[in-house]
C-alpha cells in the first residue's frame, strides 16, 4: 500500500496544471468523492470559480455493481471546456461512463479528463494525468 500523502498533492496540483498546456477549462466537473479535494485544488490554483459536482456509484459497500448509476448531473453551460476530474482511473470505468454520459446531455460542450493517479492497463485513459498506480493508495483524505 502506498500512502499519498498532502505535500506530495500540492505539488502535484502543480504539475497537473503545467501538463494542462495550452488547454484552459471553463469549468471542472469533480467525481464525487474522490475527485473532490483534487477538484476543489485545482479551481483554487487555475482560478476558475465553476467547480461542480456528480455522484457516480459502482460499489455497494465493497461489491462491485454490474452498472454504474450517475446521479446529481449539473447543468453545464453549451460550448463549455470541461474538465472532469477524479483521484485515480482504476478500471476506466467509472470515468469513461461519466464522461459519455455528459457527452451525451452536453453535446455541445468538449471534455477532457484528468486523474492524479491512473493505472496503464485501464480501459480509459485520461487526457491528463499525474502518477502511475502499481499497488493499492491510500490518499490522506481518507484518513478517519
Amino acid at each position: 500500500m502506498y500512502f499519498y500523502e498532502y505535500d506530495e498533492f500540492k505539488d502535484d496540483i502543480n504539475r497537473f496544471c503545467d501538463s494542462l498546456g495550452d488547454y484552459k477549462p471553463d469549468v471542472i466537473v469533480a467525481i464525487a468523492r474522490g475527485g473532490v479535494t483534487f477538484g476543489h485544488f485545482l479551481s483554487e490554483k487555475l482560478n476558475l470559480r465553476e467547480l461542480y459536482t456528480l455522484n457516480s456509484v459502482h460499489y455497494d459497500d465493497t461489491i462491485k455493481r454490474d452498472d454504474i448509476k450517475i446521479c446529481n448531473i449539473p447543468d453545464i453551460p453549451a460550448n463549455a471546456h470541461v474538465l472532469v476530474v477524479d483521484d485515480i482511473v482504476d478500471s476506466g470505468d467509472t470515468m469513461s461512463e461519466v464522461v459519455q454520459t455528459l457527452k451525451k446531455r452536453f453535446p455541445q460542450s468538449y471534455f477532457k479528463s484528468g486523474v492524479v493517479f491512473y493505472k496503464k492497463d485501464a480501459l480509459f485513459q485520461p487526457d491528463f494525468k499525474i502518477r502511475e498506480a502499481k499497488e493499492w493508495i491510500h490518499f490522506f483524505w481518507n484518513i478517519q
